[in-house]
């Protein structure tokens, strides 16, 4: 069966390839919560896979629509101005495939109490430094 729906977790990038290893702490955790929906990882720069190549996997399982989740705190010029140039490349690129961008992470409903309620939570091992 051709999954209707894939999710594409899209990120600055890093030259340290440490720094990629929450976005596939997320999609193992997406993944496991929804087995039939395809979750792909793109970055903008730094590292692959790029945004374009991330979409063309989907797009290559038959994947009706793709949500790109833009794993960005805020909505700084790399998403306004490039994921939104990006997504226009990839409806002309992939024209029967309907995209949408999700909000940014603080945007995301009930992401800001889930972080104020980490913070406000006591430390299970305080650094004697701080």
């Amino acid at each position: 069966m051709t999954p209707r729906r894939g999710i594409v977790l899209f990120a600055h990038g890093s030259r340290d390839p440490q720094w990629a290893r929450p976005m596939a702490e997320l999609a193992r955790v997406l993944r496991g919560r929804d087995p039939g929906t395809p979750v792909e990882i793109a970055f903008l720069e730094l590292m692959p896979p790029t945004l374009p190549e991330a979409i063309a996997v989907l797009a290559s399982q038959g994947v009706a629509e793709i949500a790109v989740l833009p794993v960005f705190w805020a909505a700084g010029a790399h998403v306004t101005r490039d994921l939104a140039r990006l997504l226009d490349e990839a409806r002309a690129a992939h024209p029967a495939v309907r995209f949408a961008s999700l909000p940014v992470l603080s945007e995301l409903p009930g992401v800001l109490d889930a972080v104020a309620e980490a913070a406000l939570r006591p430390a299970a091992d305080p650094d004697p430094r701080a």
